[in-house]
């Protein structure tokens, strides 16, 4: 039994259909990537596996469980978490605060125990701040836990984005875009901060448009074309498999063989 299952999931909308009965799984400590052109699908794809879109075909099983129907909140509860393509970041508030804003997904405090401060609210808010400044030290941003978010450069807030995702016991990282935005030194540092991720024992499903990290990262791949799977495969088949290069990465080895 696959750590992630997905099995024909469709979603429509009125006469379009934005994914077509599309399979694909994960493996426990895999980074698989998810590509494909604009208008593919893909972050759609991400949209149903967290709940926020419900399926009219299909099922997804996560650790042997189904979890389409549920809530997004269920869903977090369960062990995946994501980012998104445009950073949701909360500026005004501290870096600590924004991972805490995932922590917060479990609490075992009531109401009144919130209102009044209680010493097993006392305890558990300094566990949960205790934890978010271990994730913030292990991914190199322990001096960064009393800045404001607005202020750090965009790859660090790329990172605490990813952060608050790893503060909700995620097992499962879906990371939409990562490297959207970022000058090849960024990307270069998020290809590490990735497979370090891996080392630490999380597995991870990427939508990503940079080539390189998808390239050097991904166990395997799956591609997307107007809503259906089109290839899989590890990465040295997917570069050469004609669909895809037709589909996508054609365009991409046109544009860089102009640089």
């Amino acid at each position: 039994m696959s750590f992630l299952n997905v099995e024909g999931i469709t979603l429509r909308f009125g006469g379009l259909t934005a994914v077509d009965g599309v399979n694909f799984h994960v493996e426990q400590g895999e980074i698989v990537s998810l590509i494909g052109p604009n208008g593919a699908g893909k972050t759609t794809v991400f949209n149903m596996l967290t709940g926020v879109y419900r399926l009219d075909a299909g099922q997804i099983e996560f650790m042997g469980r189904r979890i389409d129907g549920r809530t997004p909140q269920e869903i977090v509860t369960l062990g995946i978490a994501r980012t998104f393509q445009n950073l949701r970041l909360f500026p005004k508030m501290r870096v600590i605060e924004n991972v805490l804003v995932g922590a917060h997904i479990h609490t075992n405090y009531s109401f009144f125990q919130s209102l009044f401060r209680t010493p097993a609210f006392r305890r558990e808010e300094s566990e949960k701040e205790l934890r978010a400044v271990e994730i913030l030290e292990s991914i190199g941003l322990g001096h960064r836990v009393n800045d404001y978010a607005e202020g750090l450069p965009y790859g660090e807030q790329r990172k605490v984005e990813i952060a608050r995702a790893m503060a909700t016991d995620a097992k499962l990282l879906l990371l939409d875009e990562p490297a959207a935005g970022m000058n090849p030194a960024e990307s270069e540092e998020l290809l590490r901060f990735i497979l370090r991720l891996k080392e630490a024992g999380y597995t991870v499903l990427l939508i990503e448009h940079d080539m390189r990290v998808v390239m050097n990262i991904s166990d395997r791949i799956y591609v997307l074309d107007h809503g259906k799977r089109i290839a899989e495969g590890r990465p040295e088949e997917i570069v050469n498999d004609a669909r895809v290069i037709r589909a996508y990465l054609g365009g991409e080895r046109e544009a860089n063989a102009e640089d």
